[in-house]
């Protein structure tokens, strides 16, 4: 079973506006209000395509009540793990081609607190992929997502970090199934150049020359990459009119994992799932309804509907590098 965990869960609320002027009252409307946060809209995502997850995080207050609610409504599985805080509402205002965000820091999050999401984490017992998802809540220690791996490592647990902080790089250490940087993380995180395709191979064969499995590289409109330390590929991006970035890569990686995955999860030879891991079809598959996902939800407030994955998917390019 593939868990998504939030550690900073989230209201979105996502409006548009003819203006944004100070000092005057700005109309909004379309007003779109979702249970979010990163991992919950991975579990979303993953749902759309028929794959089934479970949504962990720590939740608290109205809006972790109406998360979770939400969620269950809509056909997921939660465990939440209690705080006495409440989480965040963000904010997402779309006027003409521009997007404004406000996002909110969220609950702090207590020490006691802390020790009974790892205790949550370690007694599942159906757990095959953990993905860590966005960023952390106030209150949470610097060494909390490596307590997370040391946990997984020793249960045999895949784990897919897409996380933004320089805790990424420590991470590598213990050999992530698989992580989804982007260009600029490259060079905040781990001081790594992309400027052209030379600079890029050189960046994903050094992220796994330092311990991640698998990388599935980000790079705006310059595409996405994929390489798991033998073969690497570039998928082209389908342009559509931006009206929010909020989502887009959540819906990335929950379509590429609802591929990758397929028939993988609930095997125990591992050496069978890593050739099906490496299957060229199957990656081209993953690229492309990934792409395609991305772009639809750029185009919709929130995650959308995913109405035209399928249309786009169509006229996406894979290209195998070698």
């Amino acid at each position: 079973m593939i868990y998504t965990l939030t550690l900073n869960p989230a209201v979105d609320m996502n409006v548009s506006s003819d203006r944004m002027e100070a000092g005057l009252v700005n109309r909004t409307y379309d007003t779109v209000y979702t249970p979010n946060g990163k991992g919950v809209n991975v579990s979303f995502t993953l749902q759309h395509f028929g794959v089934p997850s479970v949504v962990l995080g720590p939740f608290g207050g109205f809006t972790g009540d109406y998360i979770t609610s939400e969620c269950r409504n809509r056909g997921l599985t939660v465990l939440p793990s209690p705080i006495a805080g409440t989480n965040r509402v963000n904010m997402f205002v779309t006027v003409g081609d521009k997007e404004y965000k406000l996002v909110n820091e969220g609950p702090v999050v207590s020490a006691k607190e802390q020790e009974s999401l790892l205790a949550l984490i370690e007694s599942l017992t159906d757990l095959e992929v953990l993905t860590i998802n966005g960023s952390m809540a106030r209150g949470f220690a610097k060494d909390y997502i490596l307590r997370i791996m040391e946990i997984c490592n020793r249960k045999q647990v895949k784990v897919v970090p897409d996380i933004s902080t320089p805790m990424l790089k420590e991470l590598l250490a213990y050999g992530p199934f698989l992580i989804k940087p982007n260009d600029e993380e490259l060079m905040d995180i781990f001081g790594l150049p992309a400027t052209d395709q030379e600079e890029i191979l050189a960046a994903l064969r050094e992220l796994h020359r330092l311990g991640a499995q698998n990388i599935l590289l980000t790079m705006g409109g310059k595409g996405s990459y994929f390489y798991n330390g033998t073969e690497c590929y570039h998928c082209e991006v389908y342009p559509v009119k931006l009206v929010s970035s909020a989502c887009c890569g959540d819906g990335f990686l929950g379509a590429f994992l609802s591929v990758w995955l397929r028939d993988v999860l609930g095997r125990q030879d591992e050496n069978q799932c890593a050739e099906l891991l490496k299957d060229p079809d199957r990656v081209v598959e993953a690229l492309k309804l990934a792409a395609a996902t991305g772009a639809n939800v750029a185009e919709s407030a929130a995650l959308g509907d995913f109405a035209n994955v399928e249309r786009y998917r169509e006229q996406i390019k894979v290209t195998k590098l070698f």
